[in-house]
């Protein structure tokens, strides 16, 4: 049976806190910023943790847990 392979864009675009969650950057920062006003842009630039919905999908990308 070979080894699960990582998703390779999924390594890049999520990381696991210490705690075990996965934390995720925030959409919409990276173009058409003139619009949006700057604590919206401030905001933005926080990372914040997948769904609930989405974590299993994320998990199996990243081959963590069964």
């Amino acid at each position: 049976m070979p080894k699960m392979k990582t998703n390779s864009s999924a390594k890049k675009r999520f990381s696991l806190t210490g705690t075990g969650k996965i934390a995720r950057k925030n959409a919409y920062k990276s173009h058409i910023l003139t619009k949006k006003s700057t604590k919206r842009k401030r905001n933005l630039t926080n990372t914040s943790l997948v769904n609930d919905a989405d974590m299993g999908n994320v998990k199996r990308m990243l081959c963590i847990g069964k």
